[in-house]
């Protein structure tokens, strides 16, 4: 756990160093747009056509998504009943949700629970995420975002939806999977490649994404969160796992998922609904960190000593 966690810290210190030494030419912030763009539209959708379409029809367990949207369900609610006793600004509280409610599955996740479970967790972590995050994300995330925000900017989640590639790659993949469809192998080569650069690019854009600056009024807040993102949430899909027989170890590999940090998107909804984005950042950042902690002891708890 520790030798992954260090590979992908050294991906993530090349993002903070571009972030500090980018030319200047072109503003980090569109250096970071950029890649995102490139992942998001390009290399994710090649990640989850490949590895959807050639999976095992058995890896891909209804519970997944289940397990996913009742993580999220359970974060927000945790965080909706903190914000009532903190009494934070609107624009505050729903960076909170926000960051409490939705996890870096797949460009955090995935390197982590591939190295530590196998291969085979690669399809279970895209159907966790392409099948349960996003779907609630770009829905309920937004009209909750757009709520909370300032700027009154109107929303259409359905549409929002329907215009992610990632979800439509994912969904293509899997019916040529249920139709028994081959993969060519000049194709699966080809998707290979490009899904092979999304984790470090962007963690990559993770290390150029994260916030120093340590504000003392933020902590009260941050707090909450990397409980409930880093502690509480897992702990309770750890026994709805249980309750819904999930064999191990997929049960582990998707408790694991549930205890990934903040994830980066919330940065740009913050932006685009006019919420505190500087907070959000800000525990992203802190979640993020204290995985280095946190992620070892859920595996060793999890694997049983």
């Amino acid at each position: 756990m520790f030798s992954v966690l260090a590979q992908m810290a050294l991906m993530i210190s090349a993002g903070i160093i571009w972030q500090r030494f980018a030319p200047q030419h072109i503003a980090v912030a569109s250096h970071r747009r950029a890649l995102t763009d490139v992942v998001f539209y390009i290399l994710l959708p090649a990640l989850a056509l490949d590895v959807i379409w050639r999976a095992p029809i058995a890896d891909l367990v209804l519970e997944t998504s289940i397990l996913a949207v009742a993580s999220i369900a359970v974060g927000l609610a945790m965080m909706w009943l903190v914000i009532r006793w903190l009494n934070v600004p609107r624009v505050q509280a729903g960076a909170l949700m926000l960051a409490a409610g939705f996890p870096n599955a797949t460009y955090f996740g995935m390197p982590i629970v591939e190295k530590v479970f196998g291969e085979w967790t690669k399809p279970v972590v895209l159907q966790f995420d392409l099948f349960g995050c996003t779907p609630v994300l770009l829905t309920f995330g937004v009209l909750m975002a757009a709520w909370y925000g300032g700027n009154h900017r109107e929303t259409h989640p359905i549409k929002t939806l329907l215009a992610v590639p990632p979800l439509w790659a994912a969904t293509l993949a899997l019916s040529l999977n249920l139709l028994a469809i081959p993969q060519p192998e000049f194709v699966q080569q080809g998707l290979s490649a490009m899904g092979a650069g999304v984790v470090p690019l962007m963690l990559m854009v993770l290390g150029m994404s994260l916030r120093w600056e340590i504000r003392t009024d933020y902590i009260p807040m941050i707090l909450p969160v990397v409980l409930i993102q880093l502690l509480l949430t897992p702990l309770l899909m750890l026994w709805l796992g249980h309750s819904l027989d999930m064999d191990s170890p997929l049960l582990e590999a998707v408790v694991l998922e549930t205890a990934m940090p903040t994830m980066l998107l919330g940065v740009v909804l913050c932006e685009r609904y006019g919420l505190d984005g500087k907070l959000y950042a800000a525990g992203a950042g802190a979640t993020t960190l204290l995985t280095v902690i946190t992620l070892p002891l859920w595996f060793q708890f999890l694997m049983g000593g």
